[in-house]
């Protein structure tokens, strides 16, 4: 299953980065302020290179830093302060605006040519927005919504390696790329809601 990428990958990766997340700690700096810096980077390089079509190199700046994203939560795990949650809250905030980014970036880059693929990818866009929403009322709910076939981390994923490989001119590799963003986000979507559905009916 999809969502089974961020279960592998992401401890293994958690566990490299340690070592790079103590040394930006004994640097003064602060879990907020690496997702500061990591979010800003991610909106400005997609809008400098999407909406110019450099799709690979823009893919793969955008790439490094959304990196940040591992690197503040460790961060902030290993810190003697620990998570916070105005740390949450700016976290989970500045990543709905980084993954908007990301879409409306390509957006603009595909509307210069009239792409026929605009409609699927706005698609994309809504549901990517609805899936950590549904997640964040249901928890307002004291309902437990963390489940679905693609969340954040394989949609992310998704995107960037596809958009990369349209930038190297690969086949099709956008049109799969973005229909698979378009349905796994729908498909994530009426996964969350039935969940809520289900906790909701047992209140």
């Amino acid at each position: 299953m999809v969502g089974m990428i961020s279960d592998i990958v992401k401890p293994a990766v958690t566990r490299v980065i340690t070592p790079a997340a103590k040394g930006l700690l004994r640097l003064g700096l602060t879990p907020n302020i690496v997702t500061i810096l990591g979010s800003s980077g991610v909106v400005v390089s997609s809008f400098y290179f999407y909406v110019d079509s450099r799709f690979f190199l823009g893919s793969l700046v955008v790439s490094v830093f959304a990196l940040s994203d591992l690197f503040d939560g460790t961060m902030a795990r290993i810190s003697e302060a620990g998570s916070s949650p105005w740390g949450g809250f700016l976290d989970s905030t500045l990543d709905r605006i980084t993954d908007s980014s990301i879409i409306i970036a390509l957006l603009i880059g595909l509307n210069k040519t009239q792409d026929r693929l605009i409609p699927v990818v706005l698609v994309a866009l809504v549901t990517g927005m609805l899936v950590p929403y549904i997640r964040a009322k249901a928890e307002s709910l004291d309902i437990e919504c963390s489940g679905g076939l693609a969340e954040r981390t394989e949609r992310l994923t998704i995107a960037l390696l596809f958009t990369g490989l349209h930038g190297l001119q690969v086949p099709y590799s956008l049109a799969i790329g973005m229909w698979l963003l378009a349905i796994l986000g729908t498909v994530t979507v009426i996964q969350r809601i039935l969940i809520v559905r289900s906790a909701a009916a047992n209140l």
